[in-house]
């Protein structure tokens, strides 16, 4: 068969045990169907054959993010980011020119709002976002996309001001004058915010609720959301991605993505979960899940995982703790929220897991983590031992007897390093304050949980952190150095890059068809610029990828 593509004068890593390295490989119809020396595979061109030169670049199978919010990611790509911005002047210096160029969003709405923004050790309030606009809804996201701070005019608009009901785990913090402050902790709070947003709370309702929007979105705002995921799409594939596994899943977002295929805008591989919320009943794990699954089983679109939320996040103290926060966030013994009661949750898991459900559960404390293993290891007990591939998602502190556990259970741990105080992106000193120094023994302990044996994921939870890839390997092969009680937990490279591709193909099951350049695997490649193997770690993000390959198509070229 005449190859479509050769790609030759690479340094290739395989991830092939039977040939670890090469020089070159060729694709026909979607697959690779060569691999080896390059003289040998460059043999095979014919006369419309199309040569890449990596150039002595590493050539690997496409990069996989195995958790990543693709709808609301490729939303906020056109929002205003307050990344690095300080202090109360310097947001309203770049909000206001932001929302004047905006005028006519019903919304402003901005991303990436530090909880430590302000600089006082205090979060926003209300009246801080009144003071930059006054008269015009304004809301403003945290990077963990747990808490979303809004002025007046906007909780009037979302009729929150005067407080209200929410899911368990969510809140609308009320002022001392009655009224909401402005602080709305979790998505049962802030869902009425986002539903004035120019897609109308569409990019999160896969995450908020697992539903469809009701009524039903028109023809025109169809294609909003499809044209907007493109945009996010390209932008994924510019990093060498190639697969995508999607944390936010509803009906909705699977068939926008099966219809961009259809039309050829599908750019990279995306599996999308069934969401099951706290307050959900456990029937509706089987009188809906299976159906799901079973309608969307494509190369490109698929359905196969079942995600749920135990927990918060640390910085806004809802993450699920053995013990309550240090200081004032500890106060009255708190020590998080719970987004399931324990009896449920392993209900859940139990019944998704007798469906034969992979699971990906968000746990990011060390009481949720434990939570999580309990209850995976509740459904071994009542269904039996099988091969499920449950994934914990986060697992940001551990107690260390826990550790081991994830082994021992075959639990999978999908881990963001850029995530960590130590990845370089978030302030070092941030969560660190919010945790007892001997929490932090197990506290992002990536290279401890892998040493156990455990199954090591990789991703970057985009657009909590931006889903640039070699600034994530980055934040994993060289971590800051943030002194005692804080230990290395630096990977290797070629871990991280095994995280990042093989094993991801792995915990979707199909490490038989892709992960790998092998022949016969699916033609999915990511070409960098530089050899990775030759950057010291500290300049790893000098490397991008140069071409990106996604079932045998060239879906970016720089």
């Amino acid at each position: 068969m005449t190859p479509d593509i050769i790609i030759h004068n690479g340094a290739l890593m395989t991830f092939d045990g039977t040939q670890p390295q090469a020089e070159a490989l060729a694709i026909a119809q979607g697959v690779i169907t060569a691999v080896g020396r390059a003289s040998e595979i460059v043999a095979l061109a014919g006369p419309d054959t199309r040569l890449i030169d990596a150039k002595g670049g590493t050539v690997l199978p496409g990069f996989i993010d195995s958790h990543v919010h693709l709808f609301g990611g490729s939303v906020e790509l056109s929002c205003l980011s307050l990344y690095g911005v300080s202090g109360l002047e310097d947001m309203a210096a770049a909000i206001r020119p932001y929302a004047a160029e905006n005028a006519e969003d019903r919304l402003v709405f901005c991303v990436m709002c530090d909880y430590g923004i302000l600089g006082t050790g205090k979060t926003p309030t209300r009246h801080d976002l009144d003071y930059i606009l006054p008269d015009r809804p304004l809301a403003m996201f945290a990077p963990d996309h747990h808490t979303v701070w809004a002025n007046t005019a906007a909780l009037k608009l979302a009729g929150l001001l005067q407080g209200g009901e929410v899911d368990a785990g969510s809140l609308i913090v009320m002022g001392e004058d009655g009224l909401a402050s402005g602080e709305l902790l979790e998505p049962g709070a802030y869902s009425p915010v986002l539903a004035l947003t120019k897609h109308g709370g569409r990019e999160m309702m896969g995450l908020t609720t697992g539903k469809d929007p009701v009524p039903a979105p028109s023809a025109a705002e169809r294609e909003m959301d499809k044209d907007v995921i493109a945009q996010g799409l390209a932008h994924c594939a510019a990093q060498g991605i190639t697969g995508l596994h999607l944390m936010d899943g509803n009906v909705y977002q699977a068939e926008l993505l099966s219809e961009l295929e259809a039309e050829g805008r599908l750019l990279c591989r995306c599996e999308v979960p069934f969401h099951f919320k706290g307050t959900d009943p456990i029937e509706r794990i089987a009188a809906e899940a299976p159906a799901m699954r079973a309608r969307f089983q494509g190369d490109m679109v698929r359905s196969a995982h079942l995600k749920m939320f135990i927990d918060g996040v640390i910085e806004s103290g809802t993450a699920l703790m053995l013990e309550p926060y240090p200081g004032a966030m500890g106060a009255g013994g708190n020590m998080g929220d719970e987004v399931f009661t324990q009896e449920h949750f392993v209900a859940a898991c139990i019944e998704a897991d007798r469906l034969g459900f992979q699971i990906a559960v968000h746990a990011i404390g060390d009481a949720g983590v434990r939570r999580t293993i309990d209850a995976y290891e509740a459904a071994q007990k009542a269904n039996g031992l099988r091969d499920s591939r449950h994934r914990i998602e986060h697992l940001e502190v551990m107690h260390p007897s826990d550790i081991p556990r994830l082994a021992e259970l075959g639990i999978v741990a999908s881990i963001q390093p850029g995530h960590a105080p130590f990845g370089g992106y978030f302030p070092p000193t941030g969560v660190g304050q919010y945790l007892h120094d001997h929490q932090i023994a197990g506290a992002y302990a990536w290279q401890d949980i892998r040493e156990t044996g455990a199954k090591v994921i990789f991703s970057t939870d985009w657009p909590v952190i931006p889903v640039d890839v070699m600034t994530n390997v980055k934040a994993a092969v060289a971590p800051q150095d943030l002194g005692a009680p804080w230990k290395s937990q630096a990977q290797s490279l070629a871990d991280t890059l095994e995280s990042y591709t093989k094993n991801n193909a792995w915990v979707e099951f199909r490490e038989d068809r892709k992960g790998q350049l092998a022949v016969g695997m699916m033609a999915d490649v990511a070409v960098m610029s530089h050899d990775l193997a030759e950057l010291a770690p500290e300049r790893l993000t000098e490397a991008a990828a140069i071409v990106t390959i996604c079932n045998g198509k060239v879906t970016f070229a720089r």
